[in-house]
């Protein structure tokens, strides 16, 4: 019973007296009714924004990143079975191998570099023949003040944007997606169901946000005004008090629900040079000789693992191995 329209939306048309969306009308001048909107305008925010004037949530001031630039070049060999994310001096540059391109992008602070010279930047860094010029993107990282508002419900960029270090617009959609079901309304739109859905969804916001300004406090980088900045800033009381007991005693304190789990943490945290000033007093139930077996056996187990498994060469071409035409 599903009947699929095509058109440019041009705007959305507002009954009395609850400001609910009765209908969006079209270039062309029809008009659609509906009971439920789902906004999908990317950073527009056709709907949620421009209609309801719902409010977004700028942080820009923990994310200081708001411009990406990125250009595709040609396939180097051997295909690497990892994308690579490299710090620049005002932000970071992916790189991600595919079979028939390599994707590469720069994301910066428009506050610490002009556009002209990030650009610049990422030709330099390319490690193929560029396919084309490079494209720019723009954005406020942050989220709308409230995701569902009278009978719209943001989607995706429309929702809000979390810049891409982590990869994870996708996951906040499907997750968007899942609770909206899990939550649907009828046509009286319960305040309850549309604030526990909020709830849920500024807590996955937050959490994300929280791990990947983690990846900006943490650097011992002083080489830039950038990082400096990031270094020093102020972060969420929530993220200040995750640092602290890591450093107190390496406890990686995450909830259960949460898309990253401890050992994303611990990568980061490591890896970026915070160390725990003591250790977990649970460890002193073993003596050094056990702890240093066991370590052992959880090398050999993984090494072993690792030799026993096909190349990423093998696994592509057994497995998804893409045609000239794709």
């Amino acid at each position: 019973g599903v009947q699929r329209i095509e058109g440019k939306i041009v705007g959305a048309n507002l009954r009395e007296p609850d400001g609910f969306i009765e209908s969006v009308t079209l270039e062309n001048g029809e008009r659609i009714g509906g009971d439920l909107f789902i906004d999908c305008s990317g950073f527009r925010g056709l709907l949620i924004e421009q209609s309801l004037e719902t409010g977004y949530e700028d942080w820009s001031h923990w994310l200081p990143v708001d411009r990406a630039i990125a250009v595709p070049c040609e396939t180097t060999e051997p295909l690497r079975p990892y994308t690579q994310a490299c710090a620049r001096p005002a932000g970071w540059q992916w790189r991600i191998p595919l079979q028939h391109r390599t994707g590469n992008g720069h994301v910066f602070s428009s506050d610490h570099i002009s556009e002209d010279d990030a650009a610049n930047i990422l030709l330099e860094h390319v490690e193929g023949e560029p396919h084309g010029e490079p494209k720019l993107l723009r954005f406020t990282p942050g989220k709308r003040r409230r995701m569902w508002n009278r009978n719209c419900v943001a989607i995706g960029l429309s929702g809000g944007f979390l810049e891409p270090l982590e990869s994870t617009s996708i996951y906040l959609i499907q997750a968007a997606v899942m609770k909206l079901l899990e939550l649907f309304p009828d046509r009286e739109f319960a305040t309850p169901d549309i604030d526990a859905f909020n709830r849920s969804l500024d807590t996955m916001f937050d959490e994300v946000r929280n791990f990947i300004i983690l990846h900006y406090k943490a650097t011992e980088r002083d080489d830039s005004e950038f990082w400096n900045y990031c270094r020093t800033m102020s972060i969420p009381d929530e993220l200040e008090e995750r640092m602290r007991l890591f450093r107190e005693r390496g406890v990686a304190a995450h909830r259960r629900s949460e898309l990253f789990i401890e050992t994303n943490w611990l990568a980061v945290y490591l890896g970026q040079g915070v160390m725990p000033r003591a250790f977990d007093p649970r460890t002193g139930c073993m003596n050094d000789e056990e702890i240093r077996n066991r370590m052992q056996l959880m090398r050999e187990y993984l090494q072993g693992a690792a030799k026993a498994l096909p190349t990423h060469a093998e696994s592509i071409a057994a497995y998804c191995a893409a045609t000239e035409a794709a």
